[in-house]
């Protein structure tokens, strides 16, 4: 197994590389992951989500364990919706309150599919070599806005806000997913634990059956979909989300929304 980071270096170039003994080993991007010699140590450089994705395709219902709960059929086809680049954060960033929104927000503690290669139309062997690598995923959910219109639920609206794609901290090549099992902590207290082989679709299948309805790029991430102990988070409060061989992911839900902390920043900058 391989681990790797995307970081921000002093003069603020973002580098990209494998990780090994407290050094990253530059490499020239996820897409092209060819080494550039360069070696830097990790104490001059501070971590960003480990990869910059175009798009996060969320799974929805695909744990048994959960669609059994819910009275929810297995589906024969990933039921997803897309997170935009902008919701993206890395481990240790805030998570933003929207402003004028003071409803539940929720957590879902998910494995993460970080692609390698283009994909349009791959076989489940071709999606395979497709994966580039595993991560963590909190996939936040402003609960009260999904039904907030009786006649159209805002599935990406309410999980498309800024800084509620929490992703991280590592990206691992060769990770076994199918003995791992993904554990949230509340504040410190479990909320979820559960093993990844309870999947209605592997890694594979998804790649390869996603790659039917639309292209993905490196760089893009799949959230596998949670399964049973989802909840909300109060403000303040932290969400730490860990699955062995890859590390924990963390992220507080910051006490104050988006909107004051813009205008603070804009006056504290004046």
């Amino acid at each position: 197994m391989n681990t790797w980071m995307r970081l921000m270096a002093n003069d603020g170039s973002i580098v990209f590389g494998r990780i090994e003994n407290g050094y990253l080993h530059e490499y020239e991007g996820l897409d092209q992951p060819v080494p550039t010699g360069a070696v830097l140590s990790l104490r001059t450089l501070t971590p960003l989500a480990p990869c910059a994705p175009g798009k996060v395709i969320a799974l929805w219902n695909n744990f048994h364990a959960l669609a059994a709960k819910l009275e929810k059929p297995v589906p024969a086809h990933p039921l997803f919706l897309l997170k935009p680049a902008e919701s993206v954060i890395g481990s240790g960033e805030p998570i933003l309150r929207p402003a004028h929104y003071a409803g539940k927000i929720a957590f879902e503690g998910e494995l993460g599919i970080v692609i390698g290669k283009r994909c349009r139309n791959v076989s489940v062997e071709e999606a395979e070599a497709s994966i580039f690598g595993y991560t963590i995923v909190n996939d936040v959910t402003a609960a009260g806005v999904l039904n907030e219109n009786p006649h159209f639920p805002q599935w990406c609206r309410a999980k498309g806000f800024d800084t509620f794609c929490c992703i991280g901290p590592t990206i691992i090549s060769g990770f076994d997913w199918n003995s791992a099992r993904v554990v949230t902590r509340l504040d410190g207290v479990e909320r979820q634990n559960y093993p990844i082989a309870d999947m209605v679709f592997t890694p594979a299948q998804q790649v390869s059956l996603i790659s039917q309805d639309l292209t993905l790029e490196p760089g893009d991430v799949i959230a596998c979909g949670t399964s049973l102990g989802v909840g909300s988070i109060g403000d303040g409060a932290t969400v730490e989300i860990t699955i062995d061989g890859i590390g924990t992911l963390s992220n507080t839900l910051a006490a104050t929304r988006a909107g004051t902390q813009a205008v603070a920043a804009v006056v504290g900058a004046a």
